[in-house]
Order: C-alpha cells, then sequence, then structure tokens
C-alpha cells in the first residue's frame, strides 16, 4: 500500500467533498452521494470514512457557525488537501493504465 491509497467508499467520499467545495458537511455527503450514485450511505460508514480520510491527511475539516436551524449546532465542514488531490489523481492515473491495458477482445461478447 502506498501513501495515496484509498478504498472505493473513501474515494466516494473524497470525490463528494471535491465536488460540494464549500458546501461538504455530513449530511451534504451523505445526500449527494445518494442522489448521484444511487447509492445508500450509512451515517455511521461516513462518518468512519471521513475520519479515517482525515487522519491520512486526506481532508481537513473545521466547523462553521453555529445556527437556529440546527439547534444551536455546528456544522463540520470538509475540505480535500494537496495530499488527498493527489490520491485521487493516483487513483484515476491507474484506473486509466487499467483501462488502456484492456484488449478489445475481452469485451467482444458473442451472443451463443
Amino acid at each position: 500500500m502506498g501513501k495515496y491509497s484509498i478504498g472505493e467508499f473513501e474515494e466516494v467520499i473524497l470525490l463528494t467533498v471535491a465536488v460540494l467545495y464549500e458546501n461538504a458537511y455530513g449530511i451534504s455527503i451523505k445526500e449527494d452521494i445518494e442522489k448521484r450514485l444511487d447509492r445508500k450511505v450509512s451515517v455511521g460508514a461516513m462518518r468512519t470514512a471521513l475520519s479515517r480520510l482525515e487522519k491520512k491527511g486526506f481532508l481537513k475539516s473545521e466547523f462553521g457557525e453555529a445556527t437556529a436551524i440546527r439547534g444551536g449546532k455546528r456544522k463540520r465542514f470538509f475540505r480535500v488537501t494537496p495530499h488527498g488531490k493527489k490520491a485521487l489523481d493516483k487513483v484515476m492515473e491507474d484506473r486509466k493504465k487499467l483501462w488502456g491495458a484492456i484488449p478489445s477482445m475481452a469485451f467482444d461478447f458473442k451472443i451463443t
């Protein structure tokens, strides 16, 4: 495992944080993944992945202002770090290499 190694779910979380940019907080990340990828996300799994990504240095977080709508609670906003961007670049390059190495006959399906 390299220093940019991430799992598939971590990749999805990291990409979604980048997509949401300044509006990336727990519920917005969860809802965006569910909407874009038609994939259910448990809050617990997402929080674990966010924590793991932050420990790896791929994300950083900071609290926003408390709001009355949230009963005085503050949202924790996430941002992709330069290290996280490099991890995403590595994943994309690895996938491109794999796709580029597939011989054309590998997907030549014949109906019998």
